[in-house]
Protein backbone atom coordinates (compact mmCIF):
# COMPACT_ATOMS: atom_id res chain seq x y z
CA UNK A 1 0.00 0.00 0.00
CA UNK A 2 1.37 3.41 -1.03
CA UNK A 3 1.31 5.99 1.74
CA UNK A 4 1.32 9.77 1.41
CA UNK A 5 4.76 11.13 2.25
CA UNK A 6 5.08 12.83 5.64
CA UNK A 7 6.23 16.45 5.74
CA UNK A 8 9.64 17.35 7.13
CA UNK A 9 8.00 19.74 9.59
CA UNK A 10 5.75 17.00 10.99
CA UNK A 11 8.75 14.73 11.48
CA UNK A 12 10.72 17.47 13.21
CA UNK A 13 7.82 18.31 15.53
CA UNK A 14 7.08 14.65 16.31
CA UNK A 15 10.71 14.13 17.25
CA UNK A 16 10.30 16.95 19.77
CA UNK A 17 6.82 16.02 21.03
CA UNK A 18 4.32 13.76 19.21
CA UNK A 19 1.40 15.38 21.03
CA UNK A 20 2.45 18.82 19.78
CA UNK A 21 2.60 17.38 16.26
CA UNK A 22 -0.98 16.12 16.66
CA UNK A 23 -2.28 19.58 17.54
CA UNK A 24 -0.13 21.30 14.94
CA UNK A 25 -1.46 19.11 12.12
CA UNK A 26 -4.99 20.28 12.93
CA UNK A 27 -4.14 23.90 12.13
CA UNK A 28 -4.98 25.49 8.76
CA UNK A 29 -2.04 25.54 6.36
CA UNK A 30 -1.72 29.32 6.58
CA UNK A 31 -1.26 29.12 10.35
CA UNK A 32 1.65 26.71 9.94
CA UNK A 33 3.78 29.03 7.86
CA UNK A 34 6.92 30.38 9.59
CA UNK A 35 6.76 34.04 10.68
CA UNK A 36 8.57 36.65 8.54
CA UNK A 37 11.45 36.94 11.01
CA UNK A 38 12.41 33.33 10.31
CA UNK A 39 12.94 34.10 6.64
CA UNK A 40 15.00 37.18 7.48
CA UNK A 41 17.35 35.04 9.59
CA UNK A 42 17.58 32.35 6.91
CA UNK A 43 18.52 35.01 4.36
CA UNK A 44 21.73 35.60 6.33
CA UNK A 45 22.95 32.22 5.10
CA UNK A 46 23.23 33.64 1.57
CA UNK A 47 25.44 36.58 2.64
CA UNK A 48 28.18 35.24 4.88
CA UNK A 49 31.11 36.87 3.09
CA UNK A 50 29.31 40.23 2.95
CA UNK A 51 28.47 40.00 6.65
CA UNK A 52 32.12 39.41 7.48
CA UNK A 53 33.01 42.63 5.66
CA UNK A 54 30.26 44.68 7.30
CA UNK A 55 31.16 47.26 9.95
CA UNK A 56 29.75 46.69 13.47
CA UNK A 57 27.05 49.35 13.08
CA UNK A 58 25.74 47.59 9.96
CA UNK A 59 25.79 44.21 11.67
CA UNK A 60 23.77 45.67 14.52
CA UNK A 61 20.94 46.20 12.02
CA UNK A 62 20.97 42.55 10.97
CA UNK A 63 18.85 39.82 12.63
CA UNK A 64 21.83 38.33 14.46
CA UNK A 65 21.51 36.92 17.98
CA UNK A 66 24.86 37.93 19.49
CA UNK A 67 26.81 41.23 19.65
CA UNK A 68 28.34 42.29 16.35
CA UNK A 69 31.98 41.79 17.40
CA UNK A 70 31.33 38.32 18.75
CA UNK A 71 29.30 37.43 15.67
CA UNK A 72 32.06 38.45 13.29
CA UNK A 73 34.67 36.53 15.33
CA UNK A 74 32.50 33.43 15.41
CA UNK A 75 31.57 33.55 11.73
CA UNK A 76 35.20 34.25 10.84
CA UNK A 77 36.32 31.17 12.79
CA UNK A 78 33.60 29.15 11.04
CA UNK A 79 34.80 30.32 7.63
CA UNK A 80 38.44 29.55 8.44
CA UNK A 81 37.55 26.03 9.62
CA UNK A 82 35.43 25.30 6.56
CA UNK A 83 37.91 26.82 4.10
CA UNK A 84 40.57 24.51 5.52
CA UNK A 85 38.18 21.58 5.06
CA UNK A 86 37.38 22.61 1.48
CA UNK A 87 33.68 23.16 2.30
CA UNK A 88 33.17 26.92 2.48
CA UNK A 89 32.55 27.55 -1.22
CA UNK A 90 30.16 24.59 -1.43
CA UNK A 91 28.06 26.08 1.36
CA UNK A 92 28.15 29.65 0.05
CA UNK A 93 27.42 28.70 -3.56
CA UNK A 94 25.31 25.53 -3.36
CA UNK A 95 24.18 23.62 -6.41
CA UNK A 96 20.57 24.61 -5.67
CA UNK A 97 18.45 26.40 -3.09
CA UNK A 98 14.93 25.96 -1.69
CA UNK A 99 14.38 22.63 -3.43
CA UNK A 100 11.17 20.73 -2.74
CA UNK A 101 12.28 17.11 -2.46
CA UNK A 102 9.98 14.10 -2.32
CA UNK A 103 11.25 10.76 -1.09
CA UNK A 104 9.65 7.40 -0.52
CA UNK A 105 8.37 8.35 2.96
CA UNK A 106 8.80 12.10 3.38
CA UNK A 107 8.87 15.42 1.57
CA UNK A 108 9.66 19.07 2.13
CA UNK A 109 11.94 21.96 1.28
CA UNK A 110 15.71 21.52 1.42
CA UNK A 111 17.22 24.95 1.98
CA UNK A 112 20.50 24.20 0.17
CA UNK A 113 21.51 21.23 -1.94
CA UNK A 114 25.23 20.56 -2.18
CA UNK A 115 26.74 18.50 -5.00
CA UNK A 116 29.71 16.16 -5.33
CA UNK A 117 28.84 14.64 -2.96
CA UNK A 118 25.09 15.15 -2.71
CA UNK A 119 24.25 16.59 0.73
CA UNK A 120 21.35 18.60 2.18
CA UNK A 121 21.74 21.76 4.23
CA UNK A 122 19.02 23.02 6.54
CA UNK A 123 19.00 26.56 7.91
CA UNK A 124 17.80 27.08 11.46
CA UNK A 125 16.62 30.44 12.74
CA UNK A 126 17.33 29.38 16.31
CA UNK A 127 20.21 28.77 18.69
CA UNK A 128 22.63 25.85 18.25
CA UNK A 129 23.31 23.48 21.15
CA UNK A 130 26.73 23.51 22.80
CA UNK A 131 27.76 20.60 20.59
CA UNK A 132 26.23 18.87 17.59
CA UNK A 133 22.63 19.59 16.60
CA UNK A 134 19.27 19.28 18.30
CA UNK A 135 17.59 15.89 17.86
CA UNK A 136 14.47 17.25 16.04
CA UNK A 137 16.78 19.02 13.59
CA UNK A 138 18.79 15.83 13.14
CA UNK A 139 15.56 13.98 12.28
CA UNK A 140 14.62 16.74 9.85
CA UNK A 141 18.03 16.62 8.17
CA UNK A 142 17.99 12.82 7.88
CA UNK A 143 14.56 13.10 6.24
CA UNK A 144 15.93 15.65 3.78
CA UNK A 145 18.89 13.41 3.01
CA UNK A 146 16.64 10.43 2.39
CA UNK A 147 14.33 12.43 0.12
CA UNK A 148 17.28 13.68 -1.96
CA UNK A 149 18.78 10.18 -2.09
CA UNK A 150 15.46 8.78 -3.35
CA UNK A 151 15.08 11.46 -6.04
CA UNK A 152 18.67 11.27 -7.25
CA UNK A 153 19.09 7.51 -6.70
CA UNK A 154 22.32 8.37 -4.95
CA UNK A 155 23.66 7.62 -1.48
CA UNK A 156 23.76 10.54 0.96
CA UNK A 157 26.08 10.12 3.94
CA UNK A 158 26.16 13.56 5.54
CA UNK A 159 23.91 16.54 6.27
CA UNK A 160 24.52 20.13 7.36
CA UNK A 161 22.85 22.50 9.80
CA UNK A 162 23.42 26.24 9.60
CA UNK A 163 22.61 28.62 12.45
CA UNK A 164 23.22 31.94 10.65
CA UNK A 165 22.03 34.20 13.48
CA UNK A 166 24.90 32.77 15.55
CA UNK A 167 27.53 32.33 12.81
CA UNK A 168 27.63 28.56 13.38
CA UNK A 169 27.65 25.77 10.76
CA UNK A 170 27.82 22.08 11.66
CA UNK A 171 27.67 18.77 9.84
CA UNK A 172 27.00 15.23 10.93
CA UNK A 173 27.12 11.74 9.49
CA UNK A 174 23.90 9.79 8.94
CA UNK A 175 24.66 7.19 11.58
CA UNK A 176 22.55 4.19 12.52
CA UNK A 177 21.42 6.01 15.69
CA UNK A 178 20.27 9.11 13.81
CA UNK A 179 18.47 6.98 11.23
CA UNK A 180 16.71 5.12 14.05
CA UNK A 181 15.54 8.46 15.50
CA UNK A 182 14.16 9.42 12.10
CA UNK A 183 12.29 6.12 11.78
CA UNK A 184 10.86 6.53 15.28
CA UNK A 185 9.54 9.99 14.40
CA UNK A 186 8.11 8.69 11.12
CA UNK A 187 6.32 5.91 12.96
CA UNK A 188 4.97 8.40 15.52
CA UNK A 189 3.49 10.59 12.77
CA UNK A 190 1.98 7.59 10.95
CA UNK A 191 0.25 6.51 14.17
CA UNK A 192 -1.32 9.90 14.97
CA UNK A 193 -4.99 8.93 14.85
CA UNK A 194 -5.60 10.71 18.16
CA UNK A 195 -3.66 12.74 20.73
CA UNK A 196 -0.75 10.65 22.05
CA UNK A 197 0.34 10.66 25.67
CA UNK A 198 1.64 13.92 27.11
CA UNK A 199 5.38 14.30 27.35
CA UNK A 200 6.94 13.79 30.75
CA UNK A 201 9.47 16.54 29.99
CA UNK A 202 7.46 19.53 31.19
CA UNK A 203 10.18 21.97 30.13
CA UNK A 204 8.96 21.41 26.56
CA UNK A 205 5.52 22.66 27.57
CA UNK A 206 6.63 26.05 28.87
CA UNK A 207 6.82 27.69 25.44
CA UNK A 208 4.33 25.44 23.62
CA UNK A 209 1.43 27.28 22.02
CA UNK A 210 -0.79 24.23 22.57
CA UNK A 211 -0.22 23.90 26.34
CA UNK A 212 -3.74 25.06 27.24
CA UNK A 213 -5.43 22.87 24.63
CA UNK A 214 -3.25 19.95 25.62
CA UNK A 215 -4.39 20.33 29.23
CA UNK A 216 -0.93 20.04 30.74
CA UNK A 217 -0.70 21.45 34.24
CA UNK A 218 2.16 23.87 34.67
CA UNK A 219 3.31 24.60 38.20
CA UNK A 220 3.61 28.27 39.10
CA UNK A 221 6.57 29.84 40.83
CA UNK A 222 4.41 30.33 43.93
CA UNK A 223 3.58 26.61 44.08
CA UNK A 224 7.21 25.64 43.56
CA UNK A 225 8.12 27.84 46.54
CA UNK A 226 5.39 26.27 48.64
CA UNK A 227 3.42 29.52 48.91
CA UNK A 228 0.19 28.12 47.48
Amino acid sequence: MTRTPVSFSDLRTAAYCPRKCYYQRRLPDEDREPPPEVESVRALATRYDDLLESPPEALDEEPIAVPAARYRDRLGATRERLVDAGQWERLCTPADRAVFATGRHCHGVVHKVLAEPLEPTLISSGRPPENGVWEPQSVHAVAAAKALAWEHQETVDRAWLEYPAYGVIRSFELTTRRTAQYRSALRAVRELDGPPARTTNRSKCESCEFAAECGVKMRTLRSLLGIE
